[in-house]
């Protein structure tokens, strides 16, 4: 499985942003997507996720209220709005995905970086 993430950029505090990851390969099934962020200097962490089949969502308490995250079974492509995006938003996200299992992520994106400015 490959994942293409997308929609990184640079963007002022207040603006938006929107990201999307692309999963494609052979003979696969998806049981859920995700979110992840890895600020300079810090581990990785979760931002959101989405499951396949119900579209159950999860969130960060830091991206509560303003990601919201969304999928497209069809092209088997999931994306991030971010919105009132915050300096400490800055971050390389990587987009995530469940297939081998649905208890974990397995397949990881290149990231894409995100830069918002004071």
């Amino acid at each position: 499985v490959q994942l293409q993430a997308s929609g990184g950029g640079l963007v002022q505090a207040g603006g938006s942003l929107r990201l999307s990851c692309a999963a494609s390969g052979r003979s696969f099934s998806i049981y859920g997507m995700g979110w992840f962020r890895q600020a300079p200097g810090q581990e990785r962490e979760f931002v959101a996720g989405i499951s396949w089949a119900g579209g159950s969502i999860s969130y960060a308490d830091s991206v509560l209220g303003r990601f919201t995250i969304s999928r497209d079974n069809a092209k088997n492509t999931v994306y991030l709005q971010m919105n009132n995006l915050k300096p400490d938003d800055t971050a390389v996200y990587y987009c995530a995905s469940k297939t081998g299992s649905p208890r974990r992520y397995d397949h990881w994106g290149q990231g894409t970086l995100v830069t918002v400015s004071s």
